[in-house]
């Protein structure tokens, strides 16, 4: 993830989520990069990147990821990243990077004018983020496909170049892979439509009241359409042991929007009690925080040292 602060519950549908269940049940070796490179293609201001690199490892860390199991790292501090970036913009020609949606979709949702070639580029440097690694799955939102794609030709392309070296990773989805903002776009801070992983119990709640729901439910005992309503699309994801239940009474028209709100803000605060838990033992110690990364990191760098000594062999070269 690139260090942009705090991160919300669409961090959390989209990838936190898998990342977790991965380490815990899914027997894989995880590495967790803080992607602070890919920061600066959409931001050249580098005076709160350490801040934010630190405000994401303590979400990380409540969300439940175990720095002993699963490193964490920043991609600046292994420089091998820049390498085999490098290497692998060989392989790729301008006219596949112009063709990538999720760039298309940035440049117009982020009003974007002229890009530059580091932006272009992006996909090839997160390429050389996974293959790094020799990543096999990457946990993403839906919005990442294409990049998965991407890494996955590249891999393709140096190994028949060059002879194997990278495994084809496949992209990991949850169910959920995208979950809308209160006011039914893309959940983002910057819209300030997103419930923060950090949020308290009260500012859930208010935030809650102020999520749009089905516009031909105006007060309570108009008979709703839960399958269009962002509210219901909060308790499926957070609270469907009461599924059903919510959308028969939506339906009839028996619960009012109000308290439908109060109860998935309960339920999502329910969902982050375990959270704020975890963040009280690492948010007051800084130097924890920065312990955490350099172990991270010297682990990454053993990795990634090999791998490159890997495409060195491969390539003929250094």
């Amino acid at each position: 993830m690139r260090p942009t602060g705090k991160l919300h519950l669409g961090h959390w549908a989209g990838a936190l989520e898998n990342w977790v269940a991965l380490q815990n049940e899914g027997g894989y070796s995880n590495y967790h990069l803080i992607a602070d490179y890919h920061a600066i293609t959409t931001n050249l201001d580098t005076s709160r990147i350490h801040e934010y690199s630190l405000e994401m490892v303590l979400d990380w860390l409540s969300a439940g990821i175990d720095p002993d199991h699963s490193p964490i790292f920043r991609q600046s501090q292994v420089k091998e990243h820049t390498e085999l970036h490098l290497i692998f913009s060989m392989l790729i020609t301008t006219a596949r990077l112009e063709r990538n949606p999720t760039l298309k979709e940035q440049v117009r949702d982020l009003e974007l004018g002229p890009i530059s070639y580091g932006y272009l580029g992006y996909p090839v440097l997160q390429a050389a983020d996974i293959l790094l690694y020799k990543g096999e799955v990457v946990p993403v939102g839906e919005d990442q496909l294409s990049h998965v794609e991407i890494t996955r030709e590249i891999a393709r392309d140096f190994n028949r170049q060059y002879g194997d070296v990278f495994p084809e990773p496949a992209a990991k989805l949850t169910k959920f892979a995208r979950l809308p903002g209160l006011d039914g776009k893309k959940m983002s801070k910057s819209l300030n439509n997103a419930i923060m992983l950090s949020d308290e119990p009260d500012e859930v709640k208010k935030k809650m009241k102020k999520a749009v729901t089905d516009p031909q439910k105006i007060r309570k005992g108009d008979p709703g359409r839960p399958d269009i309503c962002l509210v219901f699309t909060y308790h499926k994801k957070f609270n469907a042991s009461e599924e059903q239940e919510i959308r028969k009474g939506c339906e009839s028209g028996q619960l009012g929007c109000v308290d439908c709100k109060m109860r998935a803000a309960e339920r999502i605060n329910a969902f982050l009690d375990p959270f704020r838990e975890r963040r009280k033992l690492y948010e007051n110690n800084p130097e924890k925080l920065e312990s955490i990364l350099k172990a991270g990191e010297e682990k990454a760098r053993e990795v990634a040292s090999k791998t490159m000594s890997d495409v060195h062999k491969a390539m003929k070269m250094g």
